[in-house]
């Protein structure tokens, strides 16, 4: 953004907009990530845009710092699939044209950019570490997609701003208005999991690295089963695989030593998680790294060990779901009941995880469990204020119906 040319409007575009940032993009508890913020707003302000992703089916931005170096990825809320400023015309011709094909029943509509930073805390909560750090912050861009009307009104308040500094400077906001969205780090050295999944079938990995591999789908599969995520191809999540390379000779009469090869994966595209039931109509929205061989082999101690006794202690489980309510309750179209659903059903898949884990299951056995619902019971007493109206007893449940396709 440019700041007006007269000096007495100097504190009107570019100054008013960044007391707002720092408002709403201050994360006390996390300095690092509110510097990959302000580095985005500042180079945005100097005029490097954020560039849209033409893949997907939303409205989804590269930004980039000073240097032009893409740091994070930008998911508007009102530019994802059901948003009213999606840019991909081809989902909303999809949308007019075969509205009963269109979405996932299941889940909240335009709740992506919720699903996306939740899918980060819970990565967070468990130590899983294959979430890149997402949280829910507010930019403006001229690259971003807005009304004719506002970037008219934007336009105007400029003009006037410049010509009438008097003016202009009671006006409350002079850019664009800020898009609230999700705010994921960009990771590097990372491709499609497809590509290096077909890669490990020609040239099998080592000992060594498989297992190392092993330990990192299962963090995968963790994450996605427990917030039931209903996109999990092998194109939206990542691979980085650091081959063997010849380290430098070292001094004396040492030989050069090979470097031990690194695998690390990354689960991107959390945007559509968190349903209010599971899948029940036409599609059951399978996890297809289910079908992979990694599937098949039993959960190791070590994922037993990490996440296990945090899954057992309902205490830490009551946490989580607090702390989900403290992100999603932010949300302008938040229904309390609507949420209290989709804790019932993250509860369930906790419940299938931890039976999974005790008894040595594999992915792709826990997958093969009956979905489950732990619904809060109601009664007039709830344990903490924002439940009054639940009581702190569970039913468990069974889901009953099934899609109409299973296997898509």
């Amino acid at each position: 953004m440019k700041m007006a040319a007269d000096p007495a409007s100097g504190l009107l575009d570019q100054d008013i907009l960044q007391d707002h940032y720092i408002i709403a993009n201050n994360f006390n508890d996390d300095p690092h990530f509110t510097d990959l913020v302000r580095q985005a707003e500042t180079s945005i302000e100097s005029g490097i845009y954020p560039e849209r992703i033409y893949q997907g089916s939303s409205g989804s931005y590269f930004v980039k710092n000073s240097n032009a170096k893409v740091i994070a990825v930008f998911k508007p809320k009102d530019e994802e699939p059901y948003g009213r400023l999606n840019p991909k015309w081809t989902k909303w011709l999809h949308k007019v044209c075969c509205p009963c094909c269109f979405g996932r029943s299941c889940l909240v509509p335009n709740q992506g950019y919720l699903s996306e930073a939740g899918a980060s805390l819970v990565d967070q909560k468990l130590q899983l570490n294959v979430v890149p750090k997402t949280r829910v912050v507010k930019l403006a861009s001229e690259t971003f997609n807005y009304t004719r009307i506002d970037r008219e009104k934007s336009r105007a308040k400029k003009l006037v701003s410049e010509r009438f500094p008097k003016v202009g400077r009671h006006f409350h906001r002079i850019g664009l208005p800020p898009k609230v969205g999700s705010f994921q780090v960009f990771v590097e050295g990372f491709k499609d999991a497809d590509y290096w999944l077909r890669r490990f079938e020609a040239e099998p990995l080592g000992e060594t690295t498989s297992k190392q591999f092993q330990l990192q789908f299962e963090r995968l599969v963790i994450l996605d089963y427990i917030i039931r995520n209903t996109d999990r191809g092998n194109d939206n999540w990542l691979i980085k695989y650091d081959k063997p390379e010849l380290a430098d000779e070292g001094e004396g009469e040492d030989w050069s030593l090979v470097k031990p090869p690194e695998v690390k994966v990354a689960a991107i595209d959390n945007g559509l998680a968190f349903p209010f039931k599971h899948p029940d109509s036409w599609r059951a929205y399978p996890y297809h790294w289910a079908w992979l061989p990694w599937a098949k082999i039993s959960f190791s101690n070590e994922t037993r060990d990490l996440v296990l006794p945090l899954l057992s202690d309902m205490n830490f489980v009551q946490e989580l779901c607090d702390d989900m309510y403290k992100l999603f309750q932010t949300d302008k179209g938040f229904d309390r009941h609507i949420f209290e659903r989709q804790m019932s059903v993250m509860r369930g898949q906790i419940l299938n995880l931890t039976q999974a884990l005790r008894d040595a299951k594999s992915p792709v056995q826990l997958v093969q469990m009956p979905a489950v619902i732990v619904e809060r019971s109601k009664g007039r007493v709830g344990t903490t204020a924002r439940f009054r109206s639940f009581s702190d007893t569970f039913t468990q449940s069974f889901q009953e119906k099934s899609p109409f396709f299973s296997w898509c």
